[in-house]
């Protein structure tokens, strides 16, 4: 369970108004603070008030407190997608390292976090106490290894609708110190129920900005030729539907 729980980094959804704007997101910025791309917010910014940072460790969070009998990362169909996602940014689920092919929907006006290539170490990722008893936990040792096996990644791609991402790579966040995580009952690890402290975690991340009505395929490529855990690759694509938003009932034409 240890290294299929490391690949939990892989993977998801992109997607934006390229087809139906007419205007190539990805390409038309001279590649400045946003690296390229003006419909992702830029990696030094602070969505919705929080930095990248803090969306990694949400996202986190998020992902790993949902039970395995309806967790997103390992759903293979886009069923669970929505579980548990609130506020003004949707997650987008990664995998365990493997492909898949998802199809959801997302309702119009949310930003999508998405996990290109992503990596947790620490007490809840087998790394140490308590999921790895007797190996003590030294924070600053799991934010390198994190770090070192993020950089290592020969293939890390993303595309929005056939177009490329720019500068992938230049969207590499980490988690800016500890943090705790909590499973559930039937947690997706298989580890007990409750807290786990400290972890880290690291990886290339991408904040898209909220997308039109519409229809997106979205595809993430990466592979990691191997540096603390076995060589793999992993291809995901997300067919997203951005769902009009619904009429207020009072919503309609005066009639005389």
């Amino acid at each position: 369970m240890k290294s299929q729980f490391k690949h939990v980094v892989g993977s998801t959804l992109l997607a934006t108004a390229l087809a139906l704007s007419g205007i190539n997101l990805a390409l038309a910025d001279g590649g400045q603070g946003n690296a390229g791309n003006p419909g992702i917010f830029p990696p030094q910014s602070q969505p919705y008030g929080d930095s990248y940072s803090d969306w990694v460790v949400n996202w986190w969070q998020w992902a790993l407190k949902i039970p395995a009998d309806r967790n997103p990362l390992t759903d293979v169909t886009g069923e669970f997608a929505g579980e548990n996602q609130r506020g003004p940014v949707w997650f987008v689920a990664g995998t365990f390292g493997n492909s898949v092919e998802r199809s959801y929907q997302v309702p119009a006006g949310k930003a999508l976090f998405v996990p290109v290539f992503v990596w947790i170490f620490g007490a809840g990722a087998f790394d140490c106490d308590p999921s790895n008893p007797g190996v003590p936990c030294v924070v600053c040792d799991l934010e390198q290894l994190a770090a070192a096996n993020t950089q290592v990644a020969d293939v890390v791609e993303v595309s929005i609708d056939g177009v490329p991402v720019r500068n992938v790579r230049r969207y590499q966040a980490n988690s800016d110190g500890p943090f705790s995580v909590r499973y559930p009952e039937n947690s997706v690890v298989g580890l007990p129920a409750g807290r786990y402290f400290p972890n880290v975690a690291d990886g290339y991340w991408l904040m898209l900005k909220p997308l039109p009505p519409g229809t997106h395929e979205l595809r993430i490529h990466a592979r990691y030729p191997g540096l603390t855990y076995d060589p793999y690759e992993f291809t995901v694509i997300h067919h997203i539907t951005v769902t009009r938003p619904s009429r207020d009932r009072n919503d309609h034409d005066n009639c005389d």
